[in-house]
């Protein structure tokens, strides 16, 4: 089974990065038990969106950019990969700075400093570390995520009262919890994660020497297809889960004691260390850092990998860095602007919330233009998805525009 997971867990791991946590603590603590439902209905449409990237990956041999690049307008591609490239940024800017307050918090010291070096260690890692070992260390940091798990079981929780909520929640069309869904929806359904499954997938085909593109070599199919449906279920199920549980610590700890208005993560886990105990706390801000480890490098490669599809630059993190410096470039320089940031007057937690936002409005013409391209067989060859999984994009695509013209409605009343 270990072999079977791959680009699908690390993925959905790195979707519950110090920026989501953030985003899901503020959902807790200000609506708490009623935001319970976004994550069961953002699991399948995760799972469709995530596998129909991992198929194009897969089958084509290509990134989603080059595709793009490929087959679309020049203007269409360069809105996409600029607008992910500035939110992934501001997303880098967060999670580092969430990363080092959570460390000042357990053991004081200066958090600037720390988010520096956090985001040093993240571009290190990137850079030196071998494509097949550095997969390996995602993975391992994956765990990090149990943090949230086990928080649950460290605090009285009324179960009854949750499940009840969680199929039957009290619905508003106040401006805030509307914004506040679709906050959710952009931070669980992101379009980096689109960019980063896809191209991983290209990366693990191109590891191995005896896998060629599915378009030229669909006798591999079965067995690929497989590992990317179960890869997928296990990775985005991973994600929600643990998403739920931090909704779920938050709701009932500070969304009951009146906390209700949370910008950061690390706030979060202070807030909890007199509620929850110190127990709570520790674990709250420790897997702080272990998400941030895996999302920063996750946030950087697939702004790299945009921008490397987009110009026909070589990439690859299996490459080293003098065979595809631009590409490196890139990982450098969104990083290190991210962490740069934490010493601006601006405060990328403000611009965070809006960050998930942006990720929410653009999510819709990636997954449209997605869409598109996983029914063209140009693109596909034989391979162009099932009608069930074109449903279920297209359900995810409108779903996702609904919420996001909801919001926009909402806000101009």
């Amino acid at each position: 089974m270990a072999e079977k997971l791959g680009p699908g867990l690390i993925t959905g791991a790195a979707d519950d990065d110090p920026s989501g946590i953030a985003t899901y603590s503020q959902a807790g603590a200000q609506f708490g038990f009623n935001m319970l439902w976004t994550l069961f209905l953002t699991y399948p449409l995760m799972v469709g969106i995530q596998v129909i990237s991992a198929k194009i990956g897969r089958v084509s041999g290509h990134g989603l950019a080059t595709n793009i690049s490929r087959h679309y307008p020049a203007w269409l591609l360069y809105s996409i990969v600029g607008l992910l490239l500035v939110a992934n940024t501001i997303n880098i800017a967060a999670d580092v700075a969430a990363m080092g307050e959570a460390l000042k918090l357990l053991s004081g010291g200066p958090s600037h400093l720390y988010a520096l070096g956090f985001g040093l260690l993240s571009l290190t890692l990137q850079i030196f570390i071998p494509y097949n070992r550095y997969v390996r260390i995602l993975k391992w940091l994956t765990l990090g995520l149990l943090a949230y798990v086990a928080t649950v079981f460290v605090i009285h929780m009324p179960w009854a009262q949750v499940l009840s909520k969680t199929v039957w929640p009290q619905l508003s069309w106040k401006p805030e919890f509307i914004t506040t869904v679709v906050a959710v929806f952009g931070t669980t359904i992101s379009p980096y994660l689109f960019f980063w499954q896809a191209s991983q997938e290209v990366e693990e085909q191109q590891a191995n020497p005896q896998s060629k593109p599915l378009i030229r070599a669909p006798e591999q199919a079965k067995t690929n297809f497989h590992r990317i449906k179960i890869d997928t279920l296990i990775g985005m199920g991973f994600s929600n889960i643990v998403a739920y549980f931090i909704m779920l610590t938050t709701a009932v700890t500070l969304g009951l004691h009146g906390i209700t208005d949370i910008q950061t993560s690390a706030q979060a886990a202070s807030a909890l260390r007199p509620i929850a105990g110190e127990f709570a706390f520790w674990l709250f801000s420790a897997g702080i850092i272990g998400t941030g480890l895996l999302a920063v490098p996750v946030l950087a490669g697939s702004a790299a990998y945009a921008m490397a599809g987009a110009f026909h630059w070589h990439n690859g993190l299996e490459l080293k860095p003098v065979m595809a410096k631009r590409f490196y470039g890139i990982i450098a320089v969104s990083t290190l602007l991210g962490a740069a940031l934490c010493f601006t007057p601006i405060d990328p937690i403000k611009a965070l919330y809006w960050s998930a936002v942006l990720n929410g409005v653009i999510s819709v013409p990636i997954m449209a233009v997605m869409m598109l391209m996983a029914a063209r067989r140009d693109i596909m060859g034989q391979f162009v998805i099932s009608t069930r999984l074109k449903v279920l994009g297209w359900v995810c695509t409108g779903v996702m525009a609904l919420a996001v013209l909801t919001m926009f409605w909402t806000l101009g009343k």
